[in-house]
């Protein structure tokens, strides 16, 4: 199951990003590295699951979708996805940068960072 630790290994790191870029207050990017490691345990849950190399997409509902996770998800984790889901573009191509900073403050980066870690334990104690 190497692709499975391979996966679970770059969603921690993203973390672990997500957490540097709030601490430099580079907030923008906190969004964007908690979409990617939240798209990232989802692939490791598709390939423990499956035994298989995961779908190539970002979309994090597709992801739960196809890995078979989503149907048992709570409603409250379904909308933290939905939530992560615009802030992988977004964050990259800010269309409106001023108007998503001003949402993410370093508190809501901070509360974004704890429900992502939250998140990829659970998954993780899933695998």
């Amino acid at each position: 199951m190497n692709e499975v630790k391979y996966w679970m290994d770059l969603a921690q790191y993203d973390l672990e990003t997500a957490k540097a870029m709030n601490q430099t207050k580079r907030y923008l990017y906190v969004g964007f590295m908690c979409h990617q490691a939240m798209e990232k345990i989802l692939k490791a849950y598709y390939a423990s699951r499956f035994e298989d190399a995961p779908p190539y997409t970002h979309n994090l509902r597709l992801l739960a979708q196809k890995a078979g996770l989503y149907s048992v998800l709570s409603e409250e984790q379904k909308n933290f996805l939905e939530f992560l889901e615009p802030l992988n573009i977004e964050s990259r191509y800010p269309a409106q940068k001023d108007k998503l900073l001003d949402f993410l403050t370093g508190s809501k980066c901070t509360e974004i960072i704890q429900k992502t870690e939250s998140e990829l334990q659970w998954i993780m104690k899933t695998l």
